[in-house]
């Protein structure tokens, strides 16, 4: 098997792909809805993990390598750990390149957290 092959990592079952929920003035959120929105912000709740979305975010290219990104105050199994948090939650994606994982900001979940908490209407 070939190093440089590219394999897509799983997201577990559960997780969020592309929720779907209206600005927050315009009703009550289902409770699917709730539970999906109140799951990306969850992981985000967390410093570590908000520095680690930040730097992928921010990454030029729009995608950082984990070996790029690691430097945050923390063990690299507790990177690692925060890392799978945010995938789990659907606002990461992940893609391995031989011995390197890269990952990149979901877009469309972004989007759909700040539209759900856009006060306009």
């Amino acid at each position: 098997m070939s190093k440089s092959e590219i394999v897509e990592l799983p997201v577990p079952q559960g997780s969020v792909d592309v929720p779907c929920c209206p600005p927050i003035t315009a009703g009550e959120l289902s409770r699917t809805d709730a539970e999906r929105m109140a799951a990306m912000f969850k992981a985000l709740s967390d410093p570590v993990r908000l520095r680690l979305f930040s730097r992928v975010a921010s990454h030029p290219g729009g995608e950082a390598c984990v070996c790029d990104i690691a430097d945050v105050g923390v063990s690299q199994p507790t990177v690692s750990h925060h890392l799978k948090k945010l995938r789990e939650a659907g606002l990461l994606t992940s893609e391995r390149r031989g011995t390197w994982v890269y990952y990149r900001v979901a877009p469309s979940v972004v989007a759909a957290m700040s539209a759900m908490l856009d006060l306009r209407t």
